[in-house]
């Protein structure tokens, strides 16, 4: 069992909806979504996998795991931090994601790190129209 700690890692996710590669009409609704990874510990620590949750509003989760973020399994000092950005699809205009990282120390220690819940909402016009259509 992994242990669920802090670390005192700080994740910073932030998301952007993507209107040029969305299309409500066909109910595909795209944001990119870029997070920061805040190692503000004593110790280098390396990522290696992810676990998200993807929930629509209409209460679909999607369970999303694999190795590392975008191909890497960066390693981060104490002080630093890593970014990347990403991108996540649904069917409705309205979502939110949290999940955690697996991370381990030079001891090779492993533990985890929870990612916080954030939305994913398109604009306030689309979510309307897409509202209106189901009723």
């Amino acid at each position: 069992m992994l242990k669920r700690k802090s670390l005192n890692i700080v994740i910073k996710p932030q998301a952007a909806y993507a209107a040029e590669q969305s299309d409500p009409s066909s109910e595909k609704f795209v944001w990119s979504y870029k997070v920061e990874i805040h190692n503000n510990s004593r110790q280098t620590i390396q990522l290696l996998a992810r676990r998200w949750f993807i929930t629509d509003m209409a209460g679909k989760i999607e369970d999303i795991q694999g190795t590392g973020v975008v191909g890497l399994q960066p390693l981060i000092k104490p002080g630093y931090w890593f970014s990347y950005t990403s991108c996540c699809q649904l069917l409705t205009p309205l979502g939110t994601m949290e999940g955690y990282y697996e991370v381990q120390n030079l001891k090779q220690e492993l533990f985890v790190v929870d990612i916080p819940k954030f939305v994913l909402s398109a604009p306030p016009a689309i979510t309307r129209v897409y509202k209106s259509i189901l009723h």
